[in-house]
């Protein structure tokens, strides 16, 4: 592993760039086993890390995984996405969404770019079982195309995400992440590109919960 990380420094790579050489080295020398059992990844969220959450209310904020669980999120995520379909479910999943819900190619202005995206974060899973576990759900679906992007192994730019909300405006969101390494979660926050998607948000919003403008 110090080899690998050497040669991650020498290029100069980002932090999904590094995770995912460290995953095609495991596959490359053995460590990945055949025998294992696809099993879905676990959905419980630390307490601190719900608190967290809170603490960015009313601001637009999930935490996931590599495979797309959206496993808590704020009432600003909820505005934002809570109108297309995709927290309507039980255990609601964004690469799931994105690769076989029509809607999604709307609502995603650039959706070929997201879908690469998800579909590239699943070598970056919790585990291989889990993968493997959504892998296997998503193939007989999503069909080839699925496939061909999931064995690109190109990492993806990740640029502004453009959504087309069922409102009618558009929205343009920067995303910051922050990596929970000890629960192979992260945490999202979404913030406006410009001001007119930040009007836009102040709009979506229930009376009395405008942002503040110092």
């Amino acid at each position: 592993m110090p080899v690998v990380n050497a040669l991650a420094d020498a290029l100069s790579l980002d932090p999904s760039e590094r995770n995912h050489l460290r995953y095609l080295t495991k596959i490359t020398g053995g460590e990945c086993s055949a025998h294992t059992q696809p099993a879905p990844p676990r959905r419980d969220v630390r307490p601190s890390v719900l608190e967290t959450l809170r603490l960015l209310e009313p601001g637009i904020a999930v935490v996931t995984n590599r495979l797309g669980d959206v496993l808590a999120y704020t009432s600003g995520y909820e505005l934002v996405m809570g109108g297309i379909g995709l927290l309507d479910v039980d255990a609601p999943n964004l690469t799931r969404y994105v690769l076989t819900n029509p809607d999604a190619r709307t609502f995603f202005a650039d959706w070929d770019d997201v879908a690469d995206e998800q579909a590239f974060d699943l070598w970056l899973a919790p585990s291989v079982e889990n993968s493997e576990w959504l892998i296997a759900e998503l193939a007989p679906i999503a069909g080839p195309d699925f496939t061909r992007r999931f064995n690109r192994h190109v990492v993806p730019p990740r640029g502004v995400l453009r959504l087309n909300h069922p409102s009618g405006y558009e929205l343009l969101l920067l995303r910051e992440m922050l990596e929970l390494s000890s629960d192979a979660q992260q945490l999202v926050v979404f913030l406006p590109a410009d001001e007119k998607t930040a009007q836009a948000i102040d709009q979506l919003r229930p009376p009395g919960r405008l942002r503040a403008i110092s």
